[in-house]
């Protein structure tokens, strides 16, 4: 019938209800689901469509099962590794359509890096020092790919000193949208020498606790990035 929809199945409508209940903070982290009997009777479906639901729930990280006297499904933690992956599947996709390109990449880049390395000078580590420095490359001896992984590690260990764990939520899914091969072949000659460059000082300025330096040769360095991918 025209204008009819479809109605999505049980298990899907009972994941989103107790996801909601999840997402709105009506269920914390580490609170225990109601047993499976119990959804059974709430919810008026079968045993194995609320095995469903809770099935769906755990793949997204938002619950954890465990079995035993003691066991059962439980609201997961926050896991901002986890939260990233999520965020980095849909930014992928994303970036592989049409929709977003490189600038727009780099200027979202822009506007969380620059404040970061900012914050990192304030607030970084020793730990956060030796992140950064391992995370170094040597554009002359090293493959791409080991330069790309390096500078993903490097910009994160940097959203990591801010000691915001928001930062390294966000800003790492965007150190996993690959150059396209189009742009690595047009990169100019000298471009992972400038990048190591900049990342060496940056290091010197959040070790000195510069913030005003690291957020200007941040700047310096993503308007760099913009250009020579813009050719």
């Amino acid at each position: 019938m025209a204008g009819s929809t479809v109605r999505p199945p049980a298990y899907q409508l009972l994941a989103d209800e107790l996801r909601d209940e999840i997402t709105s903070g009506r269920l914390q982290p580490g609170s225990r689901l109601p047993p499976e009997p119990e959804l059974c009777v709430r919810s008026g479906v079968s045993r194995s469509t609320v095995r469903e639901a809770l099935r769906l729930l755990a793949s997204q990280h938002l619950i954890v099962t465990t079995r035993g006297v003691t066991g059962g499904s439980f609201v997961a933690h926050p896991d901002a590794e986890q939260l990233s992956e999520a965020l980095s599947t849909g930014l992928t996709l994303l970036s592989n359509s049409a929709e977003v390109g490189m600038a727009d990449l780099l200027e979202l880049r822009r506007a969380l890096e620059v404040p970061a390395a900012g914050l990192a000078a304030q607030r970084r580590t020793d730990a956060n020092l030796i992140e950064m420095r391992g995370a170094m490359f040597d554009p002359d001896l090293d493959e791409l790919q080991t330069m790309l992984a390096a500078h993903a590690a490097f910009h994160s260990a940097v959203a990591s000193a801010t000691g915001n764990p928001l930062f390294e939520l966000v800003t790492r899914p965007l150190y996993h949208v690959t150059y396209g091969e189009e742009i690595v072949e047009n990169l100019p000659g000298d471009y992972w020498a400038r990048i190591d460059v900049d990342h060496r000082e940056l290091l010197m300025m959040v070790k000195g606790g510069d913030s005003g330096g690291a957020m200007e040769l941040s700047r310096r360095h993503l308007d760099y990035i913009m250009e020579a991918t813009d050719r």
